[in-house]
């Protein structure tokens, strides 16, 4: 069992920023964002594999968003700029890859923390 506990999240206006931290028990292979709306449902954003850093990002982030990781602190971040009133949602952590899924596929992760609450107002 993988314990995943994000903070960080908040209340902004557009263009401002946010930075997401993801404090994992466990932290090996792929670990990733998602953000979940009502609307869209649950949506992956971005990817790390934390053995190399290697880093997958959804199109409608690029350039804004960057994940990044501290290995010695098991934790993932996910700093968010220029952000937009369509960047809000909850936002998760997720691990565990399951092998053969697309890195942002929302089935393709086993364990999930409790979210964290972004709302970017215009």
């Amino acid at each position: 069992q993988v314990q995943l506990v994000e903070s960080g999240g908040g209340s902004v206006q557009a263009g401002g920023s946010l930075r997401l931290s993801c404090a994992a028990s466990e932290y090996s292979g792929w670990m990733a964002w998602f953000r979940q709306t009502p609307e869209k449902g649950r949506e992956g954003v971005a990817a790390v594999y934390t053995g190399n850093g290697d880093t997958y990002y959804v199109d409608s982030v690029k350039g804004r968003f960057t994940i990044s990781q501290d290995n010695a602190k098991n934790t993932l971040y996910l700093q968010m700029n220029s952000l937009q009133p369509e960047d809000t949602a909850m936002y998760y952590c997720a691990a565990r890859r399951r092998g053969g899924l697309y890195i942002l596929a929302p089935d393709a992760y086993v364990y999930w923390g409790q979210g964290t609450q972004v709302t970017v107002s215009s």
